[in-house]
């Protein structure tokens, strides 16, 4: 990947609520890698985001709604993990309505 395209993998991850960019940006690319080859198959691939969404969860803001929240957060996990980019800038209504 370039500066660019790094740079929105890394954005998409701060909105979502990820810390640790680092390692985050490895566990998808890993699992993106391991689902190519075939050794990891999508129920697998959706037990790690789901994983991943109860964890974001825990620390939605109060302000949002739970529902909201929680389809938007597994909307964007998805394209993470389909190793599609956030087209255009990315800005808080990528990650959906702040109600």
């Amino acid at each position: 990947m370039g500066y660019a395209e790094d740079k929105r993998v890394h954005d998409s991850i701060e909105l979502v609520g990820m810390r640790a960019q680092a390692t985050t940006v490895g566990l998808i690319q890993l699992t993106i890698e391991l689902h190519r080859a075939n050794l990891l198959d999508q129920p697998a691939i959706d037990r790690i985001k789901e994983a991943i969404a109860n964890e974001i969860s825990l620390n939605r803001p109060k302000s949002v709604s739970a529902e909201n929240f929680d389809e938007h957060l597994r909307e964007r996990l998805d394209r993470l993990f389909s190793g599609e980019d956030p087209v255009g800038q990315v800005t808080p209504e990528t990650i959906g309505p702040q109600d």
